[in-house]
């Protein structure tokens, strides 16, 4: 198996403003094509024989844009349903729970449809991920798998492949447009790269 590849979509205008956002279908914003842009040659001499997708189109179009080719929509790696909180910032929150932790107090149950998610369910989705990854990785070789989605799902997908507790994803930080790596080091599951991304800087130098 070659390494599983972490990809937090582009910014949208509420990644931005802080707002939770996991069931509203925001694009991204100028500035989030152009981070996604920014993942071609960070990816450019990856070998990826297959390429996960959330549904909603911010990671739909960071995976275009990105140039990751047959991307395959996958409901299991859509963002964590914040419930009640969906739009609402954390700061908002804190105004009425202090202390409130998405992480250990999960989210303020929401309509019928988003009920909202706790660690343990999100965690149970990402433990469906990873076995489809190990599935895939027997045909696939040493080429390496993308999966295009969102913060803090990819958060606890990272908890969980390092066989943490779900709301171990508290540990690891993912910016929009970022990239991470996990791999394996003596047969142990490794962080092998956390949080790349070009700098905004550099964006004109290669294309974006």
């Amino acid at each position: 198996m070659g390494e599983l590849i972490l990809i937090r979509h582009g910014e949208t205008e509420w990644s931005r403003s802080g707002q939770h956002t996991s069931w509203t279908d925001l694009p991204l914003t100028e500035l989030g094509e152009r981070q996604a842009r920014a993942l071609v040659p960070l990816l450019a001499e990856r070998e990826i024989g297959l390429t996960l997708v959330s549904p909603y189109l911010r990671a739909r179009r960071t995976a275009e844009l990105a140039g990751l080719t047959a991307p395959r929509e996958t409901p299991d790696l859509r963002e964590w349903d914040y419930g009640a909180y969906e739009g609402v910032t954390t700061v908002d929150i804190r105004r009425t729970r202090p202390d409130w932790n998405l992480w250990t107090d999960g989210v303020a149950p929401g309509p019928e449809e988003h009920p909202g998610e706790s660690p343990e369910e999100v965690g149970a989705r990402a433990d469906r991920i990873l076995l489809e990854v190990r599935a895939a990785s027997s045909r696939l070789g040493d080429a390496d798998i993308a999966l295009v989605a969102h913060s803090h799902f990819l958060r606890v997908l990272t908890a969980r492949y390092l066989r943490l507790t779900p709301a171990s994803g508290e540990l690891f930080q993912l910016a929009t447009g970022a990239v991470s790596r996990l791999g394996t080091e003596h047969g142990k599951p490794v962080v092998t790269a956390l949080n790349l991304a070009i700098p905004k800087g550099l964006f004109d130098a290669v294309g974006c």
